[in-house]
């Protein structure tokens, strides 16, 4: 990649800032001092310091998404705009979502390049856990949380047990918390079908233990802390 793209993502200033630091003398790769700032670098093999401080490689990356509506949970698409094109301040071309969100559906979404981790979280025989607030055309009742906890059944498909919590109910509208442990296409909207009702809005909170920053807003995301990766990967990944 070229280095002034590596410095600019690594932190040591904008693209035009890191063209001065190189054109200065001040960015070494391999001992040797580079000036030009279309220099193609290997940041994984080559030895490349700004000033005395060394470029650190990252081989994976995780970042955590509050995806907005009108985005498809893609890396490339002919029609829709994709969730990794929010990400701006990343310079490699290996970024894929864990998972996938309707496009009209908005809330946590990990991103990153380890598939092992998206394998193990993505897997039938994992089942993870994951939390939906969701508002309601109609009035869920406690007959509805014992269809779900029994599992309701979608065309010819019975969903694992899933756990909803009436959070409110105004009117005809409900507000609810849904738990669920297995991603079928457009499965809560078709489980509030199957009991005569039907879903308007749908916000993933939760994914495992990854909880969506109340403070990151609609397209907005940011870098997984150490703490929440290592309760990411707990009991996650394969020994």
């Amino acid at each position: 990649m070229r280095l002034d793209k590596l410095l600019a993502h690594c932190g040591f200033g904008t693209r035009k800032e890191v063209k001065d630091l190189i054109k200065k003398g001040y960015v070494i790769v391999n001992n040797n001092i580079v000036k030009k700032d279309k220099t193609q670098v290997d940041p994984e093999h080559d030895q490349i310091f700004v000033d005395d401080d060394p470029i650190i490689y990252e081989k994976y990356v995780y970042y955590m998404l509050n995806k907005p509506a009108g985005y498809v949970s893609a890396t490339e698409d002919h029609t829709y705009p994709t969730v990794v094109e929010l990400i701006d301040d990343y310079y490699r071309q290996d970024l894929f979502p864990v998972g996938r969100l309707d496009i009209d559906t908005e809330g946590l979404l990990l991103m990153t390049n380890d598939g092992l981790l998206a394998h193990q979280l993505l897997s039938p025989k994992r089942h993870c856990p994951k939390i939906y607030y969701a508002r309601i055309d109609g009035v869920v009742n406690e007959n509805d949380v014992q269809t779900f906890l029994n599992g309701v059944v979608i065309e010819d498909y019975c969903c694992l047990p899933a756990y909803l919590k009436i959070l409110s109910v105004h009117n005809t509208q409900s507000e609810v918390e849904i738990k669920i442990f297995e991603g079928k296409f457009h499965q809560i909207k078709k489980m509030f079908l199957a009991v005569g009702k039907k879903v308007i809005y749908l916000k993933r909170i939760q994914m495992k233990d990854l909880i969506l920053d109340p403070h990151l807003k609609l397209g907005e995301y940011r870098r997984l802390t150490d703490e929440e990766l290592y309760r990411l990967k707990e009991k996650t990944m394969l020994k």
